[in-house]
């Protein structure tokens, strides 16, 4: 997909403020630092739309990114980050689980992980939520340029085994660096487009 308008158009973080236009809507879910910010500017070829940043724990709202006026991606604060109180995790599990349970425009979660590392107890926690809710997800493995790939099965097949995931088809392997996966990404969100 040639992306030629992309904006960021709401901080929100209660449903009276979720853009009403109805247009679907993509989440990305995943750990502090796992590197939405730089997966939504890899895919709409921007270098700063969404802002990266070396501190964990950085989105704390749900950031809605138009794209091309026709769909958003959804931001949504990063799990799993030790340097937040407990009051403020509370408030973001709230913020999330409504997300989540209540956006009918909601079409996919693409969860993300790092990698390099086997999927955290978060991970698979948030696996486990989306599957209950019965929400399509895929699961987006970042940062795969850290990793020879002559390691990338190896790797592939710990995440699979770790977090339950029905098949390879499940899991894209991806790398903001050198855009591997980028395409299959976008493959992905056409079906649903």
């Amino acid at each position: 997909m040639q992306v030629h308008d992309a904006e960021i158009i709401i901080s929100a973080v209660s449903p009276k403020q979720y853009p009403d236009t109805g247009l679907p809507e993509f989440a990305l879910a995943g750990r502090s630092n796992v590197g939405k910010s730089s997966f939504i500017n890899k895919l709409i070829n921007r270098k700063a739309l969404a802002r990266t940043s070396s501190k964990p724990g950085k989105t704390q709202t749900l950031n809605y990114y138009l794209i091309n006026k026709m769909f958003y991606f959804v931001d949504v604060p990063g799990y799993g980050y030790a340097k937040v109180s407990k009051t403020e995790r509370a408030k973001w599990g709230e913020m999330l689980e409504t997300y989540f349970t209540t956006r009918t425009t909601l079409l996919h979660v693409l969860l993300m992980v790092d990698f390099r590392h086997p999927p955290t107890a978060d991970d698979i926690q948030m696996k486990e939520f989306i599957d209950y809710y019965d929400i399509p997800y895929t699961v987006v493995a970042t940062k795969c340029d850290k990793i020879k790939r002559g390691k990338w099965n190896q790797h592939a097949s710990i995440i699979k085994k770790a977090m339950n995931l029905p098949s390879m088809d499940s899991l894209i392997i991806f790398s903001s660096e050198t855009g591997e996966g980028k395409e299959k990404v976008w493959k992905l969100l056409e079906q649903y487009l």
